[in-house]
């Protein structure tokens, strides 16, 4: 039996494991120890436990179980990314290459150094959401640090060429930061191999507790330095003071084994699913239209566009679906999403978008019931829509001059 709500933001958020929360328990009330108490038996405890979790996470990303720093999140990983390392290596230059899609964590830490008289360079992207490697090389100066550019699109789903830009910047003595947030857990990754210095991921978008994330901190070839945002105790090499949450730091760690052990048959049975649900809702709605890379892209997300239907009205259609609608990712504001608008896509079809996001816990039946529930809402909507019966009457609508303009 179907139950209800349905469960489609996966991009948002994800359930935590069962696995993870059972791995965390012994954490709250048995294990209470605190990791820096180096003289008795509690923190010892709690110190082994957070360095296993340092190393399942590592082990996710390539990198070592000491290069692992642990944060409150992804935002304040970013944050710790960009402030520390234009801190820490202003005398080197006060340049910045980032792009126009980056999620907020990113731009807005950009625009606070900006404020702070650092330059930033915000490259385009294409019709797809990426940027080239070519185009990372040509925007370096001398005086560049620093190059953030994301793994993988929160709300479009397009992956990014990033062991391309990760061989840029190594050629050019840069620094490397991805936001990997969406795509820790889901895709392969190595930081070694893809040239990357500093890589921020966050618990809660790969089946673990919200509140923990980590920063990926080189330690060698380059030894990558930052100047901390939080003072206090010295706690995490000096770069991230503060008590540790053990029980939260456990539950990441086995959220990453679990993806490490999962993801290959993960990766297929999202990307199955999505593509059910894609072609399901494509093939059965005419002007319904897939935004990011058909190909490079999250095994599953799928942001599609339903030309005619204004994205709130479908929202409230299928409001026993949780999805989210391309104005919902800055939700306070009604502008269409500056995503979307970046790719090119008009204003009415971007407020007209839905995301979709599929994980692990999500099922066939869901997957079919969500796509007739769109079909049938987007038709009824559609018919009562006067452009629509214009449109299908072969009327142009950009050349009509309404009144009251």
């Amino acid at each position: 039996m179907l139950k209800l709500p349905i469960y489609m933001d996966n991009n948002s958020t994800t359930r935590t494991d069962p696995r993870v929360v059972e791995a965390m328990l012994p954490y709250f009330t048995e294990h209470y120890g605190n990791a820096a108490s180096r003289n008795h038996p509690f923190g010892w405890a709690a110190e082994k436990a957070v360095d296993d979790a340092r190393d399942q996470i590592a082990k996710l990303i390539g990198a070592t179980g000491k290069e692992v720093i642990f944060t409150s999140g992804a935002t304040e990983s970013t944050n710790l990314a960009l402030k520390g390392v234009a801190a820490m290596y202003k005398k080197k230059g006060n340049h910045i290459v980032t792009q126009v899609t980056e999620h907020k964590a990113t731009l807005d830490t950009a625009k606070r150094l900006e404020r702070d008289g650092v330059q930033v360079t915000y490259l385009p992207v294409d019709k797809f959401g990426r940027v080239s490697a070519d185009q990372v090389r040509d925007a370096l100066t001398d005086k560049t640090i620093l190059v953030s550019i994301m793994m993988a699109n929160n709300e479009i789903g397009t992956v990014l060429p990033v062991a391309d830009i990760g061989k840029v910047c190594k050629e050019k003595g840069v620094l490397f930061h991805t936001d990997a947030v969406q795509a820790v857990g889901k895709l392969p990754i190595d930081v070694q191999a893809m040239g990357i210095d500093l890589l921020s991921l966050s618990g809660h978008k790969m089946y673990g507790p919200k509140g923990i994330g980590g920063l990926y901190v080189r330690k060698k070839d380059p030894r990558v330095r930052l100047e901390p945002i939080i003072d206090g105790g010295g706690h995490e090499r000096g770069m991230r003071s503060g008590t540790l949450p053990v029980p939260l730091i456990v539950g990441l760690g086995k959220a990453a084994e679990l993806c490490r052990a999962e993801m290959a048959d993960e990766i297929k049975r999202t990307y199955a699913l999505r593509e059910r649900l894609r072609s399901r809702i494509m093939d059965n709605l005419p002007e319904s239209y897939l935004n990011g890379h058909p190909t490079e892209r999250l095994p599953g997300n799928a942001n599609i566009s339903f030309a005619y239907v204004e994205g709130e009205g479908l929202m409230m259609g299928i409001k026993d679906v949780a999805v989210s609608s391309g104005s919902a990712c800055t939700s306070a504001s009604l502008e269409p999403s500056y995503v979307l608008r970046a790719l090119g896509v008009g204003d009415e079809l971007a407020h007209s978008s839905i995301r979709f996001g599929l994980g692990r816990f999500n099922t066939e039946a869901e997957v079919d019931f969500v796509s007739d529930l769109v079909v049938r809402e987007v038709t009824r909507l559609r018919e009562m829509s006067p452009l629509y019966e214009m449109a299908q009457a072969g009327i142009d609508l950009k050349s009509i001059q309404w009144a009251g303009h």
